[in-house]
């Protein structure tokens, strides 16, 4: 019965928003279209139900030749790849309102573990790679949430970044996700959403960790700060 009421609600809510944000799109699509490469929409392989494969739509904000170039699949803090407008769609979130045409179609979930590219679900836990798309993947979830900041994280960790996104964010990521596989219900879908626009207001709130007190716990050292996103004060 969840998962029939919660298509449902995908359904309902993907279609409100897409229509309210209509106008808004055609302007940024003009915008797009006349900036940067000109390119719009990002259309890209990503891991999803089931482990298959779909194509995930965003607002497109690096060079069309990112995945060849520098970190490949990561992005770091000011990294060289993305377009002027493409650094602001990206804090914000913007680019990745599309994804509601992916909610639409049926291959996402509004709120779910995130859909990894195939070389990084690659190096997730195994344990992880066989659990965590039994749900289908979110425009949000707890990852997401958590590493809001992942590009600082990465780019300040004093290690290469490939390294440290495989040593220390995919395993507590992957945790993070399963807690999620393991708790689902609606309190915790719309609390999640709530959070997701909370943290671009309050991107170092600890909110997150005060409303779920029996998240994963995990200490990430970055060079000589000792950052504590899965600590809540």
């Amino acid at each position: 019965m969840y998962k029939l009421i919660k298509r449902a609600l995908d359904l309902i809510i993907a279609s409100i928003v897409l229509l309210i944000l209509f106008p808004f799109f055609i302007l940024l699509i003009i915008t797009l279209r006349l900036t940067g490469e000109g390119e719009v929409f990002y259309l890209q392989d990503r891991v999803g139900y089931k482990n298959n494969i779909f194509k995930i739509w965003k607002f497109a904000t690096m060079l069309k030749e990112s995945p060849n170039m520098l970190t490949g699949s990561l992005t770091v803090r000011n990294d060289p790849r993305v377009t002027p407008i493409g650094k602001y769609l990206r804090i914000t979130k913007i680019n990745e309102l599309p994804q509601f045409i992916n909610v639409l179609i049926g291959n996402m979930s509004i709120v779910g573990p995130r859909p990894q590219m195939k070389v990084d679900f690659d190096v997730y836990p195994e344990h992880v790679k066989k659990r965590i798309y039994d749900v289908k993947p979110g425009v949000t979830g707890i990852g997401s949430i958590i590493f809001r900041d992942e590009e600082r994280l990465t780019s300040e960790s004093g290690m290469p970044v490939k390294e440290f996104y495989t040593k220390v964010i995919a395993p507590y990521k992957g945790e993070l996700e399963l807690w999620y596989h393991d708790h689902q219900s609606f309190y915790i879908d719309f609390a999640l959403i709530f959070l997701t626009v909370w943290v671009i207001f309050f991107p170092n709130s600890r909110l997150p960790f005060k409303l779920f007190k029996d998240l994963p716990k995990r200490e990430i050292k970055m060079g000589d700060i000792l950052c504590s996103p899965c600590q809540a004060k």
